[in-house]
């Protein structure tokens, strides 16, 4: 059957065409084939339309994008979200957990190697020599970032005061998730309070009820949780920070950097800010969202349950959010309150993008070609470039030009 669907057709059938439900093991399979080259972070949106959408047909266009309105609404990573999103659409929520999962593994497998390996090779003189040009590299990624992000969200003359207030907090040392819940505040008393308008002629997507499943994880969690705190409080004290990070990073992957830096650097001095900066680095040539990082802090810290800890953490919170608000996110995209809370809490990351630029950059031992790096690869991701390849390339580079 024809991937296109006509006005009709899409009126009939919110959701999707009839005759398209696919298996739970062609979700899986189709969703793990697209993780595998995943390199662009919310940039994958567009290819997993394409997927479900035009290719395979699950889902019509109206559909998709309420599903990425609501992805983009709530804290975690976009794109890892939507596959979640499109899975509860036409299998429920073992649909979404299979999407969810397939779509991460390959990153998950990826990172633990490279984590694998950098510890047993980090000391190694060509090794440092790489990382260190590579940190130089972070600034310029993260700098990137804080402007793509400021574009993004710096629509009007309000978005800017809550901006500048999140900079001027975090600079003063304040608890970034507490940044963001003061800019979810500030941005109720300053944002425009008009009802956002549903666009003309929408039909709701029939999703199915998610409340039941939604509970036994979350229950299931707890009980985990619980085990973690009475059997390794340090474990426990790892999967309560990245569950933390994942529920306060509002606006993609991206957001989650940040919230991580304070945490492990800067208040819990787990990791130094150079060894933080290298697993940026291997989360950003590997494919997924960069909050795969987690992962990476997680092995270092406590090995392989470490490593499996994290990547829960930071993960299954959003997860959860996404299977138990999609039924209902109808309701929440017309509250003003909800609209406004969001808003202000999305414009925190540019400033606290750019106070983490400039704490990296202070951990970087600058000279002539740290800097000329650092001013090539900016210019390069301002100018469209992938991530991956200024990444790679930038490795090639820091071994001549960062002895």
């Amino acid at each position: 059957m024809s991937a296109s669907i006509s006005e009709t057709d899409a009126q009939e059938s919110p959701q999707r065409p009839p005759g398209t439900t696919p298996s739970l093991t062609e979700l899986f399979i189709a969703f793990l084939r697209l993780g595998a080259t995943a390199f662009g972070g919310p940039a994958m949106v567009a290819y997993i339309r394409q997927l479900a959408v035009d290719r395979k047909g699950w889902l019509n266009a109206r559909a998709f994008d309420d599903g990425v309105a609501l992805c983009q609404a709530v804290p975690g990573a976009t794109a890892m979200q939507t596959t979640a999103y499109v899975g509860l659409s036409v299998r429920g929520v073992a649909g979404a957990a299979v999407s969810y999962v397939g779509f991460g593994l390959p990153a998950f497998g990826l990172i633990m190697a490279l984590s694998m390996v950098y510890a047993d090779t980090h000391h190694l003189p060509a090794v440092v020599t790489a990382f260190s040009g590579l940190q130089a590299l972070v600034v310029a990624i993260v700098a990137n970032a804080t402007v793509a992000f400021a574009r993004t969200t710096l629509k009007h003359w309000r978005h800017v005061p809550i901006t500048a207030l999140a900079v001027v907090l975090f600079g003063w040392g304040l608890n970034p998730f507490l940044v963001v819940v003061l800019a979810a505040f500030a941005g109720y008393w300053l944002l425009q309070p008009e009802n956002p308008v549903a666009p003309a002629g929408s039909v709701a997507a029939a999703l199915p009820a998610t409340t039941k499943p939604a509970l036994l994880i979350f229950g299931a969690s707890v009980v985990v949780l619980v085990a973690l705190f009475v059997g390794n409080r340090p474990l426990f004290e790892l999967a309560t920070l990245m569950i933390r990070v994942d529920l306060f990073a509002f606006g993609g992957g991206f957001a989650s950097v940040p919230l991580l830096f304070n945490e492990v650097v800067t208040a819990r001095h787990w990791l130094d800010g150079p060894t933080f900066s290298d697993g940026l680095v291997l989360g950003q040539v590997t494919p997924g969202p960069i909050v795969i990082t987690a992962t990476f802090v997680g092995y270092l810290l406590h090995g392989t349950a470490g490593a499996a800890v994290a990547t829960l953490g930071v993960f299954l919170p959003s997860f959860l959010i996404v299977i138990a608000a999609a039924p209902h996110f109808e309701r929440l995209r017309t509250s003003p309150v909800f609209v406004r809370l969001i808003g202000g809490a999305l414009c925190s990351f540019p400033g606290l993008l750019l106070i983490v630029a400039v704490h990296v950059a202070q951990s970087v031992n600058w000279n002539v070609g740290r800097v000329l790096l650092a001013a090539a690869a900016f210019g390069a991701l301002r100018l469209g470039a992938s991530v991956f390849w200024v990444v790679v390339i930038g490795t090639g580079l820091s071994l001549l030009i960062c002895r």
